[in-house]
């Protein structure tokens, strides 16, 4: 199952589907849903858990704890949409589309991608691209 939490005030308008549009992507990599929490955080509220438990003292836009076992994903997915907001501006796109980006890449790094090395990063980014595209079928068109 597939839940939202927010943790400032950020709210998504179509968590129905955002949640359906994650499921495809879980089994569209051949894995079993399982329990993903998405947090939506602050700068504020990332960095401290970067610190915390990473002991990275830098901020991030997306933080994800992987408690999968097999092929079952289960993981808590923190995501500052300030970051994210951001990183939209820097990249000159939508928010929503860097929110997808983000949203779909901590489900991918259950699935197995890493993103440490230049190789593996494009990997990452070929993938993240492809499920977006998923999202635009899906519901849109």
């Amino acid at each position: 199952m597939i839940s939202f939490n927010y943790e400032n005030e950020f709210q998504l308008h179509n968590e129905d589907q955002i949640s359906s549009w994650v499921s495809a992507v879980i089994l569209s990599e051949k894995k079993k849903e399982g329990d993903i929490n998405y947090i939506f955080c602050n700068d504020d509220y990332l960095l401290n858990i970067n610190n915390q438990y990473l002991n990275h003292d830098t901020l991030t836009d997306i933080i994800s704890f992987d408690y999968s076992v097999g092929n079952e994903l289960h993981g808590d997915i923190f995501i500052s949409t300030e970051r994210v907001s951001d990183n939209a501006k820097d990249f000159d796109i939508p928010f929503e589309e860097e929110l997808k980006r983000v949203l779909v890449h901590g489900v991918l790094h259950y699935c197995g991608y890493k993103d440490k090395s230049e190789i593996d990063e494009q990997l990452m980014r070929n993938k993240e691209d492809e499920k977006i595209k998923m999202f635009h079928v899906e519901h849109f068109g």
